[in-house]
């Protein structure tokens, strides 16, 4: 699978970047697709996650307080955005610090499921995200990709074949 980390400039700023992620010849990255996906039921809670990028980018950071951690695998750097506690949604993202955060999918979390494994949908979101963060962390420690010197972006090798994910 072909893999293309970008920036959302819309999101990002001076205190965190944000990314996303295109997948092999998609016109949209994971988030874009989530958005679509969610944006009929869910609008209201769409709503409070795009301010809740641009707070992270421009005033914030991606403070710990903002994410459910332990998503995935112990490292990978999986977690969830949180929202308000009530709410339906579950984003994925990998969190670099406090500066970078790449957003993947997600989507309902009904209220009778205790851990993402019971819904098809996001476990399907979720295990993709750690096929790809495997593969970024692999290419980091090689140098293939490194981060600026202000610690806020990405560079180098942006764009990867990873393990075909089924």
């Amino acid at each position: 699978m072909k893999c293309k980390i970008v920036k959302l400039d819309q999101f990002s700023g001076d205190e965190a970047s944000v990314y996303s992620i295109y997948l092999d010849k998609a016109k949209s990255t994971l988030f874009e697709e989530f958005m679509k996906e969610n944006i009929i039921s869910f609008k209201s809670e769409l709503i409070d996650i795009v301010k809740r990028l641009k707070v992270i980018g421009s005033k914030t950071g991606a403070r710990g307080d903002f994410f459910k951690f332990n998503e995935g695998d112990l490292s990978d750097g999986i977690c969830a955005l949180y929202d308000e506690p009530d709410s339906k949604l579950r984003l994925y993202c990998i969190r670099y610090g406090n500066d970078i955060i790449i957003l993947g999918g997600g989507g309902e979390k009904p209220k009778n499921i205790k851990a993402f494994q019971e819904n098809e949908k996001l476990e399907k979101e979720n295990y993709l995200l750690r096929e790809i963060s495997k593969e970024i962390t692999k290419r980091i420690k090689n140098k293939d990709i490194t981060r600026s010197e202000n610690y806020l972006d990405f560079e180098g090798e942006l764009e990867f074949d990873t393990a075909e994910y089924e």
